[in-house]
């Protein structure tokens, strides 16, 4: 393998390819979300906000058979262009986010994307390959929080019941217990937690992070390692 090369993955890393064919170019937009305000006696000020997300564009070829110039050694395993279609079409389908790590010279770029587009074809004078054009954008994982509403001022200085309950019934505890940490099994994975625990696989990035566990270690998670969840 040489040293640009560049792998799409999804459920940590669970499920990964390798691209046969490396692209002869890849594109990075990175863009400024920054404002401008017309201040009296000051004239234009700009304000500078979180950058948008990154956008990645490249186009690629899926080869039916191995050539000199394949990014994959001739002595492992060849797959077939459907092998890769059919794992991104997945994929899309799915809805889950997808990480890409791409290694040039003297740096590496690891993000999560959502596949944005993904356009592919068949041409005549190489009956087999497939041509590829693939447009991915950053995915910035998010929860929903829940709010806890403060009882009007109102109604508590004056003393007006708020609720149809009798004043001394008393609240009906909550016997739902969410454990603070969990010591990892054979056959775990930070996806296989957070779907468990989260209620949602694809939020395995909140452990990872919680926990300081590198994106070199997810595939060797040690058993009777003891995580915290959020």
């Amino acid at each position: 393998m040489s040293e640009y090369s560049l792998t799409l993955s999804v459920n940590a890393d669970a499920e990964e390819i390798a691209l046969p064919v490396l692209p002869d170019k890849i594109e990075f937009s990175e863009a400024g979300n920054s404002k401008a305000y017309e201040i009296s006696g000051l004239g234009e000020i700009n304000i500078i906000k979180n950058m948008k997300p990154v956008e990645i564009a490249f186009d690629g070829l899926l080869p039916a058979r191995w050539f000199p110039g394949a990014a994959i050694p001739r002595e492992e395993a060849w797959l077939p262009p459907s092998f890769y279609l059919k794992k991104i079409q997945d994929w899309r389908k799915k809805k889950l986010p997808v990480k890409i790590v791409v290694n040039l010279t003297g740096m590496e770029v690891s993000l999560f994307v959502s596949i944005e587009k993904f356009t592919w074809s068949e041409s005549g004078g190489a009956v087999g390959d497939i041509q590829y054009q693939i447009s991915l954008k950053e995915y910035r994982a998010f929860s929903a929080r829940k709010v806890q509403v403060a009882e009007p001022a109102a109604a508590a200085q004056t003393g007006t019941e708020t609720s149809t309950a009798p004043a001394n019934t008393p609240a009906r505890p909550d016997t739902r217990v969410q454990p603070k940490t969990y010591t990892l099994v054979a056959g775990d994975s930070l996806w296989k937690v957070a779907k468990r625990f989260l209620g949602d696989g694809a939020k395995y990035k909140q452990i990872q992070t919680l926990n300081g566990i590198k994106d070199s270690e997810l595939k060797k998670l040690p058993i009777g390692k003891v995580i915290k969840l959020p």
